[in-house]
């Protein structure tokens, strides 16, 4: 029997209550219970058509039925479609034949078997399957995980919008942050993300196996097959794309894999920075009774839910970039490359799911260390040394820059030697008065105000 210690996925074994918010929409049960959703959705709407004489419209009941078999359909249900697939070799003909034989004792849907799975291709039930199941995981699983995420670095940044650091660019010494402020540029990109995530509608056709309304049209020449499937696509919750092949070609899935790619690039930054903090001792880590951090140096408390949250966002970015790159290309009318490539979809987002939930670990165990970051600021008087520049371009000091770099680069200034520089300026006594009260830890901008604000 499967269990998660013989789990060919780690998202379905060492990580699998981290991707069990992904189940309802991901796992091949729940693809085989929107097939039946989409099947029975485009059923009722045809019954409900005058213009179809031939399909009676359905009484309440049996309209309670139908939605019934979608709210109540289970394990055993899929099993017995799979076993019908095992003689169909053909996943969506096989829910065809499950609905025949499942409603076929309906007496009201007894006459209408024919139309179940009318006019309509393979991609036709599969496209708007993925599309709803995207569009609702989207909603369910992978915003409001990201809200929290969000969430806690706003309340970080807001804890810590004054608490002065020394910044590192390009690694070096640089004009002092707070450690507010930093967190708080990641909350603004991740809100971008979100966003940019949010915003990608979702496509769907219902339009036949070249996308032309043939098998439509030639059952029912005189109806308005366009106007109608789009009616029923947009009743899905979804876009309708009025210009396909035998597939939906897939750019707005495209666009999707594409924005949470890019929410993820923003995360794997955080994650290295906070590996880097950590490493600098910036932050402590809270150690939890029992817990190891390594099998020979007993000391040791390492930052290993950035470097979990790092490695899933390589793989879930490897993933999310292929199926951009390779859902919206179909050779001709249809190839069924995307078909197994978009039975993939889930463990992209599982590893993105993983990433975040893994980071907010690491998030929670985290104590900033005023101590050591004051350290790092106190030996680092050169930082100033912009500030001075500043100061003394404004007052007309010819090379300032010049002179700055002679007393500066490539050195160590302590607080003496910048202070018997200020003195020699050529600059108004309280302006003097300023730089001398100034320290690497107040030379922080509106760093603060910044952080508070976001």
């Amino acid at each position: 029997m499967t269990s998660t210690l013989t789990a060919l996925s780690p998202l379905d074994g060492r990580y699998a209550k981290s991707a069990d918010p992904l189940r309802p929409f991901f796992s091949e049960h729940a693809l085989i219970r929107y097939r039946v959703r989409v099947e029975l959705a485009w059923l009722m709407a045809l019954a409900a058509e005058p213009a179809i004489a031939e399909l009676k419209p359905f009484s309440r009941k049996t309209v309670a039925l139908l939605n019934e078999l979608v709210l109540k359909f289970n394990e055993i249900d899929s099993k017995r479609i799979k076993a019908i697939e095992t003689e169909t070799n053909h996943d969506v003909k096989a829910i065809e034949y499950w609905l025949k034989a499942r409603l076929g004792k309906n007496r009201e849907v007894q006459g209408a078997l024919e139309f179940i799975h009318f006019a309509a291709t393979s991609e036709d039930i599969n496209n708007l399957s993925y599309a709803l199941m995207l569009a609702e995981s989207r909603e369910s699983a992978m915003l409001p995980k990201l809200d929290e995420l969000i969430a806690v670095l706003r309340e970080l940044a807001h804890r810590h919008a004054a608490l002065a650091m020394l910044s590192r660019t390009h690694g070096q010494p640089a004009s002092p942050t707070t450690l507010g402020k930093e967190l708080a540029n990641v909350v603004h990109r991740l809100r971008r993300a979100r966003t940019r995530i949010a915003v990608v509608p979702l496509l769907g056709k219902i339009n036949g196996a070249t996308g032309n309304y043939h098998a439509h049209n030639v059952a029912y020449p005189d109806f308005e097959w366009e106007r109608f499937c789009a009616r029923f696509v947009q009743g899905l919750g979804l876009e309708f794309n009025p210009y396909t092949t035998q597939i939906e070609p897939h750019d707005s899935f495209a666009e999707l894999f594409d924005a949470y790619a890019a929410a993820n690039t923003v995360l794997l930054d955080l994650d290295r920075d906070l590996w880097g903090y950590i490493s600098l001792g910036y932050f402590r880590q809270k150690t939890k009774r029992g817990e190891v951090g390594s099998s020979t140096m007993p000391h040791k408390v390492n930052p290993i839910d950035f470097e979990n949250s790092e490695g899933n966002i390589g793989i879930a970015n490897a993933l999310l970039r292929h199926l951009s790159d390779k859902l919206p290309v179909s050779r001709w009318q249809r190839d069924l490359s995307d078909s197994t490539a978009l039975r993939n979809a889930g463990n992209a987002l599982g590893h993105s799911l993983l990433a975040c939930t893994s980071c907010l670990r690491g998030l929670g165990k985290l104590d900033a260390n005023p101590r050591r970051i004051v350290e790092d600021l106190d030996a680092n008087w050169e930082v100033l040394t912009e500030a001075v520049q500043q100061v003394m371009r404004r007052h007309g000091v010819a090379g300032a820059y010049e002179k700055l770099k002679a007393l500066s680069r490539g050195k160590k200034l302590d607080q003496k030697q910048l202070a018997a520089f200020i003195r020699t300026l050529p600059i108004p006594a309280p302006e003097k008065k300023r730089l001398l009260a100034l320290t690497p830890a107040t030379y922080t901008g509106l760093a603060a105000r910044l952080a508070k604000q976001i």
